[in-house]
């Protein structure tokens, strides 16, 4: 049997209500109202980083707000994350001459001593190329990784893995080139991440121009020295929390639960609106408009707001962790939007090939916003992604994001990069998206794979 109800024409029964919904997002009562619901959070909390006031402030933000807008079943679960916090960081050039280097640590980064350190630099454009050279060259020295932009899986191993790397040939620090294929003088930050049993050293990201700059002196043959100085803790894990609403299902024995999402916590810089703001307003959203319009799909519509993605998926990891027994009855579907809010265009899809028919039937419903484009996926976002790699199917955004690494994790990610009319298109195709998966007559198929 189809899920679409056994009828051959999918737009008999699901066309009219999608172009509703469509319509009173983008066109009627509801445009404008994401990107003001957006402006409020980041104007209110700004940066909202793993361990701050300001994110478990926005946590009682979005409790209340959910609750406001009538949604069910609202409430909080815990999810311990880490608790790193940047403090005076510097960077100078002092030999051949003196220049500022503009400097941002990376998270869960060790800090300097006082005072900081004064070494010689080593500039390298890959980790073969460091490794390639003999450890006495590094040893005491600090690594500069001025790897050139691939994209982001491939160059972001550097801002990862970078400083363990440096320190298996005795480095001191590292400094690495953002990981961005576009910069007006902006470094970027990110989470980075320690190997066991090599020793920890103070690493941050520098901007593209100065690593440029450093990689021409020193393939001059020109002795460079920088004075580095990063004041960097790490404290005690935090208990945080993920934040869930809901839209009841219709049918009070249908428990299968389709759940979108998207992160609350950003890094300390920027205010969070494209990575996730943007994603967690059309999750939120996506509910309150569907319960205003009186549609309630025959299965729960799930709003999880995680916590602690930024530094490691804590949130996402801990939601899994607390709700896969019995996970196969609870849930059916995963949406996770975080890659960006911009001009949507279709959706990246993770299950299997029984499934992928299904969905791309439920992507044809959004032709009236042209935002039929689909592709094949392994996972639909970072936090959803445990779900998927155990059989559960899901979808992300496909969206206009070629410039969302000129932003990502960088004092530029404000509410300039968002457009309200993109924005409402990315709520309006997600609620009707969410809205069919979750009020088809059978769940999308899965294949669990057991752990």
């Amino acid at each position: 049997m189809s899920a679409f109800g056994g009828t051959p024409d999918r737009d008999s029964r699901y066309q009219p209500v999608v172009n509703r919904i469509l319509h009173e997002i983008v066109d009627g009562r509801f445009a404008g109202e994401t990107w003001k619901a957006l402006a409020e959070l980041t104007d209110e909390f700004g940066p909202r980083m793993t361990g701050s006031q300001q994110l478990e402030d926005a946590i009682d933000y979005a409790v209340r707000g959910m609750v406001q807008d009538g949604l069910e079943n609202v409430h909080t679960e815990e999810a311990s994350v880490p608790h790193w916090v940047r403090g005076y960081e510097r960077a100078q050039l002092v030999e051949p001459m003196r220049k500022e280097i503009a400097v941002i640590g990376l998270g869960s980064s060790v800090g300097t001593r006082k005072g900081g350190i004064v070494a010689e630099v080593v500039v390298v454009e890959s980790f073969e190329e460091l490794e390639s050279l003999p450890e006495e060259l590094v040893t005491g020295k600090i690594v500069v990784y001025a790897q050139p932009w691939q994209n982001y899986g491939v160059t972001g191993q550097y801002r990862s893995q970078g400083a363990s790397a440096a320190a298996k040939k005795g480095a001191v620090a590292s400094l690495i080139r953002s990981v961005t294929q576009f910069s007006i003088g902006s470094a970027h930050t990110g989470f980075q991440e320690y190997q066991d049993g090599v020793r920890k050293i103070p690493t941050a990201c520098i901007t593209v121009e100065d690593s440029e700059l450093l990689l021409r002196k020193y393939r001059r043959e020109e002795t460079l020295k920088i004075h580095l100085e990063m004041n960097d803790r790490n404290f005690k894990p935090f208990v945080s929390r993920n934040t869930i609403g809901e839209l009841v299902g219709s049918e009070e024995k249908n428990t299968s639960v389709v759940v979108v999402s998207g992160h609350l916590d950003s890094w300390d810089v920027g205010v969070g609106a494209m990575d996730d703001g943007g994603g967690v307003m059309i999750s939120w959203k996506a509910l309150t408009f569907l319960k205003e319009m009186g549609l309630r799909p025959r299965r729960t519509i799930r709003a999880i707001l995680f916590t602690g993605e930024e530094q490691g998926l804590w949130g996402g990891q801990r939601y899994y962790d607390d709700h896969k027994e019995g996970g196969e009855d609870e849930f059916s579907f995963f949406f996770e939007a975080d890659i960006g809010t911009f001009n949507p265009r279709g959706f990246d899809f993770a299950g299997n090939e029984e499934a992928s028919c299904i969905f791309q039937e439920v992507v044809k419903l959004m032709a009236p916003l042209n935002t039929t484009e689909f592709r094949q996926t392994s996972n639909a976002g970072p936090d959803v992604s445990f779900w998927n790699f155990a059989g559960y199917p899901g979808a992300a955004l496909i969206n206009d994001n070629d410039k969302y690494f000129w932003y990502h994790h960088s004092a530029g990610d404000s509410m300039l990069v968002e457009d309200p009319v993109s924005l409402d298109k990315c709520a309006a195709i997600w609620a009707a998206a969410a809205y069919v998966v979750a009020d088809l007559s059978v769940p999308i198929p899965k294949v669990i794979v057991s752990n």
